[in-house]
């Protein structure tokens, strides 16, 4: 059955559905249900325990929630003395990184060698893949195809369901690997297929870090600057880990816990990555802010801003949802260390770029929602930017395409997410089963000739 007949059929029964699945909020509350895992203060639920990443955003002083700068730290370490630290030393700094999550150390000069070696040696994916997985089913939304990508491999693997720890070690380095490429020629499918583009394919360079193949593999010419690629590598350090609570993370400690092979589990978190409220953020930020440009004439003018930004809080403008895309953070509260780091490659790409104005338009709304939102909400919350807020215009500065804003963070997260499900392998123990209260009242069976 065709679309155009099935639609209005089942429009009918979308309406029933909706009625079916409508639970009254307060019954949230009358069974003390922690919506989204989180308690009433804002804080998460405690589900379990890791030692990849820690998210500090507040503290707990008396029973209350208290304020305070963010830090983020990959197996103990501060994020920003990581960074310093490759910088400093002229390194690439995501393949230390994904070294650092998976191992649980930092490695030393022989090792950080041999480890990125390896990662080179493996980014060509398996022979005819390309075509037939990728080129012969192309999609408009690149994360589905990775995700498919992902789950196709398990084909090409003799050893795809063993779960024990050097396999599944051997696995995450084959995806860290070659997640860069399927991203890349996702890319090059869907702007050929649906974008009416030319169709480019460059072979990964076995020599070149994960942030140059990511640039080279992506533009029809394959040139970038030592600049470009720098920034780029800093951008997957930043994503490459955000603790066990994360939804991307946490479905991969979810799917992992049945047991199941390394490829179900990271399409999962694929999958979760793509929503809007998590790696989909950065790309509805950038949306949000076009749209903002179009809708203000000064974009100095705070008093313009602040109207407009009362009007998307209020549901009257942009997608009508009330978001202020970029914004807050389930954490962090007075600031997240990720989007202090981006905020000033931010600033000198807007300089260069020729994007100044543009620039201090983000700068006005990181400043003036917190203090919309609680005018429109009558809430007084702590609002800071988080990553994705500036993620996006770094995106921009770098001619990147939108359509592959996410599948990066996707091509960075990927070392978090093998990370975490080493460590619910060796130490999780129990299929993850939480409870769900039933509120339906008991009915009795109709014959087809009792229903009405």
């Amino acid at each position: 059955m065709s679309d155009d007949k099935i639609n209005p059929f089942l429009a009918k029964y979308a309406e029933i559905a909706d009625r079916q699945n409508r639970i009254p909020a307060e019954l949230y509350e009358k069974y003390s249900v922690k919506r989204g895992l989180r308690n009433t203060d804002g804080t998460g639920v405690l589900v379990g325990l890791t030692e990849i990443g820690q998210v500090h955003g507040y503290i707990m002083d008396e029973g209350e929630k208290v304020s305070v700068p963010g830090v983020l730290r990959y197996r103990g370490i501060d994020l920003k003395d990581i960074v310093q630290g490759f910088q400093n030393e002229g390194r690439w700094g995501f393949e230390e990184t994904a070294f650092l999550l998976l191992f649980g150390y930092l490695p030393e000069e022989q090792e950080l060698e041999d480890f990125t070696s390896r990662l080179g040696e493996l980014r060509e994916l398996p022979r005819n893949f390309v075509e037939d997985m990728i080129l012969k089913a192309p999609s408009d939304n690149i994360m589905n195809k990775i995700a498919r990508s992902v789950l196709s491999l398990y084909s090409y693997d003799s050893s795809a369901d063993a779960t024990d720890i050097p396999n599944v070690l051997r696995q995450s380095v084959h995806l860290i690997s070659r997640f860069p490429s399927i991203a890349a020629y996702a890319y090059q499918a869907k702007n050929h297929y649906f974008n009416g583009a030319s169709l480019h394919l460059h072979s990964p360079d076995s020599k070149k870090s994960t942030a140059e193949n990511m640039l080279m593999m992506t533009r029809e010419k394959q040139s970038y600057t030592r600049q470009e690629a720098e920034i780029l590598d800093l951008c997957l350090v930043l994503h490459a880990e955000h603790g066990g609570g994360n939804n991307s993370a946490f479905t991969t400690h979810v799917v992992s816990s049945s047991g199941t092979d390394t490829y179900s589990a990271i399409a999962a978190a694929v999958g979760s990555l793509k929503g809007p409220l998590h790696g989909g953020a950065s790309k509805m930020v950038r949306t949000m802010m076009r749209d903002i440009m179009e809708n203000v004439k000064d974009w100095s003018d705070e008093d313009e801003v602040s109207t407009y930004v009362t009007r998307i809080l209020r549901k009257d403008a942009f997608d009508g949802r009330g978001l202020v895309y970029g914004m807050g953070h389930a954490v962090y509260t007075q600031s997240d260390p990720r989007a202090e780091l981006l905020k000033t490659k931010a600033a000198e790409l807007a300089v260069t770029s020729g994007r100044l104005d543009e620039f201090g338009l983000y700068q006005i709304v990181e400043k003036i929602a917190p203090i919309v939102f609680a005018e429109v909400t009558g809430k007084s919350k702590d609002l800071c930017a988080n990553v994705d807020f500036y993620s996006g215009f770094v995106y921009c500065c770098l001619n990147l395409p939108r359509e592959l804003f996410t599948p990066i963070f996707a091509v960075s997260r990927i070392a978090g997410w093998c990370a975490h499900r080493v460590e619910e392998i060796v130490s999780g123990g129990r299929i993850i089963r939480p409870a769900y209260r039933s509120i339906t009242r008991t009915r009795p069976y109709l014959s087809m000739n009792e229903r009405k």
